[in-house]
């Protein structure tokens, strides 16, 4: 404020400063005044009409603008890189004039919300892929207490935060809601108490905040994330494996998806919680805090593969669908026969719990990777993707799981195709890849709504396939697999 403390009467020079003048301003009419980052330090605009307004063009300082109300808009520089600050007078809903602004150099600023499931996160992120601030309020230990997530409990709790989750990310990103391009908003697929809450305060924000609304599909985004952190070009393959979601989809382009496989029962991070919770994997100290599928996974470690076999789900079958609760139900059984054995009553845990889940652990990673084989083949055959863009993305929350990561490259080695996942931190639900997939879309100027009907319109969906359904015409092919793909 000590900058700005005396900004009336800027008519005359000042040393090293330049004075821009406004255009005439007329009400209900917009108009730009651009003032080049690189070809000044500071300047003034003088009292015009209604408006006063002051510029401090500093490097990763601030601009500030005041109105002729002395309302003070503060918007932090985040880059060195050449900046046109732009200031525009319009009128609001009460007819009183305001400055607004926007720093632009082909960037594009996108505030994003997910609430799909169990956690709440909010991202700000540009068009280069920089998180400029993000936020995340986990519900993790509120729901391992009552075996799985309570969607009305979900629901309570992002109530609860989703204000200050969105606030610390515009905080911790040093930009104001005034900066933002557009809003990006979870609205599908996902838990509907869930999705409710982060679909009715974005689409508050957007429309108080006069912004665009940019609705997002969970598995999209998820899809997408990769191409914030590698350059990945359409078309490529994309196995999407979470505790809600198994999907093979061909990502043609932003709106042209095709669905190769997915699964006619469980998710695979669903069958590694249900297991855990099965196996009272929690009553091991070092297990006591972790998801399910980390427990599995860390005690599978020091565990046989092996050890107790499984059945091959889908064998049957010519196409590229999952099925994950037969070995769900298959653990079941081994482990009623283990703990009869072993005499285990209340909360012990079987001695042999680490051969117990690195078998488990083993059956679901080859059952993945066998369709995920299946689907290369059909590419091959279909010539969807050209061969210099053999790529498998893999994303999601089961995505961060080393053992099926490794094994995954192995497929990928053998059959040609170059292996993209994104760190651990992004395979998981966040508000960043909401954020960089209303990037994608408002660059690519698709899916962005700008009317308030428009935005009032958008509703949730729990249910939403991603694309068009090829699981007939893999079908069709009926595809045998000669050699499949071996890993330890």
């Amino acid at each position: 404020m000590d900058n700005i403390s005396n900004t009336t009467g800027l008519g005359g020079e000042t040393e090293g400063r330049e004075k821009i003048f406004l255009a005439t301003l007329f009400p209900k009419l917009t108009q730009w005044a651009d003032v080049p980052w690189d070809t000044m330090e500071h300047c003034h605009i003088p009292k015009n009409k209604l408006i006063l307004g002051f510029v401090q063009c500093t490097r990763r300082k601030l601009l500030h603008f005041v109105t002729a109300r002395s309302e003070l808009i503060s918007t932090p520089i985040t880059s060195n890189t050449k900046r046109t600050v732009y200031i525009q007078y319009h009128q609001n809903l009460n007819n009183e004039p305001r400055v607004t602004t926007s720093i632009e150099n082909n960037r594009c600023i996108i505030l994003g919300i997910e609430t799909s499931c169990d956690d709440t996160g909010a991202a700000v992120v540009d068009e280069t892929g920089q998180v400029l601030g993000e936020a995340l309020h986990s519900q993790h230990k509120v729901h391992l207490l009552h075996g799985g997530i309570i969607p009305p409990i979900a629901n309570r709790l992002h109530e609860e935060h989703i204000v200050e989750v969105v606030e610390s990310a515009l905080a911790s990103s040093g930009v104001s809601l005034a900066d933002v391009d557009a809003i990006a908003t979870t609205v599908k697929p996902g838990l509907p108490l869930s999705l409710c809450v982060g679909k009715n305060y974005g689409k508050k924000l957007a429309l108080d905040a006069g912004k665009p609304f940019i609705p997002i599909h969970h598995m999209e985004a998820h899809a997408l994330t990769i191409r914030m952190v590698e350059k990945v070009e359409f078309p490529f393959l994309v196995l999407l494996i979470s505790g809600g979601h198994a999907l093979l989809v061909l990502a043609k382009s932003l709106d042209e998806w095709k669905i190769i496989g997915q699964t006619i029962d469980d998710a695979p991070g669903e069958a590694f919680d249900k297991a855990a919770r099965r196996l009272k994997l929690r009553n091991i100290p070092e297990c006591s805090s972790m998801s399910g599928g980390q427990a599995v996974e860390y005690l599978s470690r020091e565990g046989d593969p092996r050890a107790f076999d499984y059945p091959t789900p889908m064998w049957k079958y010519r196409d590229c669908s999952f099925s994950f609760s037969g070995l769900k139900h298959t653990l079941y059984k081994n482990i009623e026969k283990l703990e009869v054995e072993y005499a285990i009553e209340g909360g012990r845990v079987l001695p042999n719990i680490r051969d117990v889940c690195a078998s488990y652990q083993y059956a679901l990673t080859k059952h993945i990777v066998r369709q995920t084989q299946k689907a290369m083949i059909y590419i091959s055959t279909r010539e969807l993707l050209p061969e210099e863009n053999y790529s498998l993305v893999v994303s999601g929350g089961v995505a961060c799981n080393q053992y099926i990561k490794t094994a995954l490259r192995v497929l990928c080695h053998k059959m040609g195709y170059t292996l993209f996942c994104p760190p651990p931190k992004l395979c998981t639900d966040n508000g960043i890849m909401i954020a960089w997939n209303g990037i994608e879309r408002w660059k690519a100027k698709t899916g962005v709504l700008y009317s308030k009907k428009d935005i009032e319109a958008v509703d949730i969906q729990g249910k939403s396939p991603i694309g068009e359904d090829l699981t007939d015409d893999v079908r069709s092919l009926g595809i045998k697999v000669k050699n499949w793909i071996k890993f330890r």
